[in-house]
């Protein structure tokens, strides 16, 4: 029998979709309004769930040695916030193309600073910790990004980086490839390599930062179940979260791709997306999403 399991009325709540016309950063295909940022604050409680409520994998965590703390595409700046807490010790500092970070009840170890990242970095000092999280779509040049990563590292620094791959999985043959969903996740990774951004990029950061002189690189896979239909508690729990986090803003975080990649109109999206969002919420659909977590140590 097919592993699947119903949701209900109090799991699945009917999010408010944003129109057409929502604001978009020029260097990312993500919008930054508010619909976006409070998913960006959902996503950050999904990934901490996934990680077993910890804010990184490499254990850097537990240092009390940091003096300062690079945070990449920093979004709301909930991550830099609560490492600063965790962390009083060290200097966070958070860095976005979108300065909308909050500007009070903020640790006073924690800063903000609106900065393309695919620009040369002019940093007068090095990181005893980098962290990027969800860059996909942000970053076209990887192995520059992670080469800007390495020298802006001290000697036995870390550098983690957690992603997401859009090439949406089904290990039982229950998404048919004709579905709307599976679809919609073919198009968007279609689109995003077309603009030069591909959506399965951390793919291949393992090896580019092996290449670049990283040590003790290490990739651990997760998942991301589409919708609840897993019998594992603590994995239905996060099909739930991910299926708020994508239907959340599902025609923002398409809008873009769709438009400036594949040039469908604002109105064809809408229609398709209807169907896409069905999609998201069956059950017998054992669709997961791949994500990664990757670090490693520049050499002392």
């Amino acid at each position: 029998m097919a592993e699947h399991t119903t949701l209900t009325a109090s799991e699945v709540r009917h999010w408010t979709i944003p129109e057409p016309g929502t604001n978009f950063s020029t260097a990312y295909v993500l919008p930054n309004d508010e619909i976006e940022l409070d998913r960006l604050d959902l996503q950050h409680h999904l990934l901490k769930m996934t990680f077993n409520n910890q804010l990184s994998t490499c254990g850097v965590e537990k240092k009390r040695d940091l003096h300062r703390v690079l945070d990449i595409g920093t979004g709301t700046g909930i991550w830099s916030v609560e490492f600063g807490d965790l962390h009083p010790e060290a200097i966070v500092l958070g860095v976005d193309v979108s300065p909308v970070q909050p500007t009070y009840s903020v640790p006073p170890n924690v800063r903000f600073e609106v900065m393309d990242v695919g620009q040369p970095w002019v940093f007068s000092y090095q990181f005893d910790f980098i962290f990027s999280r969800f860059m996909t779509g942000a970053v076209a040049d990887w192995r520059g990004f992670i080469r800007q990563c390495y020298e802006n590292l001290a000697p036995g620094a870390m550098l983690e980086v957690q992603d997401i791959s859009f090439h949406l999985a089904c290990e039982d043959g229950t998404l048919p490839a004709d579905s709307a969903l599976a679809k919609w996740a073919a198009y968007m990774l279609e689109a995003s390599k077309q603009l030069g951004c591909p959506l399965d990029s951390v793919e291949s950061v393992r090896r580019i930062m092996i290449e670049t002189g990283f040590v003790d690189v290490e990739e651990t896979p997760y998942i991301w179940p589409m919708s609840p239909w897993k019998k594992d508690p603590t994995l239905k729990k996060i099909g739930v979260w991910t299926y708020h986090n994508f239907t959340t803003s599902l025609s923002g975080i398409s809008l873009a791709l769709f438009t400036r990649g594949l040039a469908w109109t604002a109105d064809e999206l809408e229609a398709f997306l209807i169907d896409v969002r069905k999609d998201m919420r069956n059950t017998r659909y054992h669709a997961f999403w791949p994500i990664y977590c990757i670090s490693g140590t520049k050499p002392e």
